[in-house]
């Protein structure tokens, strides 16, 4: 495979290949930061043959500038911020607590939308595989990977299809593997690395969710 990325799935057979050493292993989950992770993640624990679940993560927005990351919020508390852009920005408590509250709301209504009544995985003594479909700063991932190492993972690999260099060079040292198929600069946006970018749905996930779940081991 090559830039331009066909789509999510395309990235996730590839990153499958890529992750071959993890296939059928018993201590082995995928865990899918949705939406955008979720076909990629897919992809990978199909080829695999090992489980998929989700990581519920949220990006906090820079109050003035949304776009730009100050920080993540991730299921079990966690909390991560960028203190450049915080500083660099003469961010408030009060404004980061105002966007913090407002995220906390959707990452509760995205874990009863995808999770149901499912239990959390135990993820105590496993490798946990963390999924997404491209890295920009790096926020969100890096909030994952502290909700993940706050359950007594044995690993944690971050597989990724693209990210810039500097994204991957600041993760790397925070887990046991980064694996990044492309690795562009300069790198503006993750969209630009696709062909086809298109945003999924709440129900596109639940069924490719649900649809791993029914396969057979």
């Amino acid at each position: 495979m090559k830039l331009p990325i066909p789509d999510r799935r395309a990235a996730g057979r590839a990153l499958a290949e890529a992750l071959g050493r993890y296939a059928g292993r018993k201590d082995v989950i995928v865990l899918a930061l949705p939406r955008g992770g979720v076909p990629v993640a897919a992809e990978i624990a199909r080829g695999l043959d090992v489980p998929l679940d989700v990581m519920l993560v949220r990006k906090l927005g820079a109050p003035w500038q949304p776009e730009l990351a100050m920080g993540a919020i991730a299921s079990g508390g966690v909390r991560v911020m960028n203190d450049e852009v915080v500083r660099g920005m003469g961010i408030s408590p009060e404004a980061i607590e105002q966007v913090a509250q407002e995220e906390l709301k959707e990452l509760e209504r995205r874990e009863r939308a995808y999770r149901g009544n499912r239990p959390w995985p135990d993820l105590t003594d496993k490798t946990v595989i963390l999924v997404d479909d491209g890295l920009a700063t790096g926020a969100t991932m890096h909030a994952a990977i502290d909700a993940v190492r706050a359950q007594n993972p044995a690993q944690i690999v971050v597989a990724v299809p693209v990210a810039p260099p500097d994204t991957v060079r600041a993760l790397e040292p925070l887990v046991d593997e980064v694996v990044c198929l492309f690795q562009p600069e300069p790198f503006m946006a993750i969209g630009q690395w696709y062909q086809d970018f298109s945003q999924l749905t709440d129900a596109e996930v639940q069924a490719l969710l649900e649809e791993q779940e029914a396969a057979p081991s």
